[in-house]
């Protein structure tokens, strides 16, 4: 695994892989573990030691991805844990994996860190479009700092209107 400085990558999409939920176990705090147990049962996490998971099938993918023809979809989009809701993306407070200068991304009078994880087929490589940089970016780091909850541009787009992936605006057309 290796991790790449914000301003390295173009652009990112979520392109349905699934790689991300089949590659990585999913820790989970103790909030998310509660809401995921409401929803779904208590049986589709474990625990470790010290740690909640949500539980992986015997080929090692996460037990809420279903595969579709072309594309793979998550089951827990609307309790989707934050490392998942992030992914590929690591938002630090300190440089972790050097380049800091390149990492540096300023949110209001915040500074943070921010990285992708080469693993994801979705990152494109070169210079930050500002889309990239000033609307979708944001949004991962709103997510990570718990000011943001709908996932609009950090989610798989699978050919619906892009306001249906924003809780919010699904909510207000029921």
């Amino acid at each position: 695994m290796e991790f790449v400085p914000w301003r390295h990558i173009a652009d990112w999409k979520c392109n349905g892989c699934g790689d991300c939920c089949k590659l990585y176990a999913v820790v989970l705090s103790f909030h998310e573990w509660l809401k995921i147990v409401k929803s779904h049962g208590v049986e589709q996490t474990v625990s470790g030691l010290n740690e909640l998971y949500i539980k992986r099938r015997n080929d090692g993918s996460c037990v809420f991805l279903h595969n579709f023809p072309n594309v793979c979809a998550c089951e827990l989009q609307y309790v989707k844990p934050r490392a998942c809701q992030i992914w590929p993306f690591r938002i630090l407070i300190e440089p972790k994996f050097g380049l800091s200068r390149e990492a540096m991304y300023n949110h209001g009078e915040d500074t943070l860190f921010v990285y992708a994880d080469s693993m994801c087929s979705g990152l494109k490589y070169g210079v930050p479009t500002w889309e990239f940089a000033n609307n979708t970016l944001k949004e991962f780091v709103e997510i990570s700092m718990g000011l943001r909850q709908s996932q609009c541009k950090t989610t798989a787009n699978l050919g619906l209107p892009a306001r249906a992936f924003c809780r919010e605006s699904f909510l207000r057309r029921l």
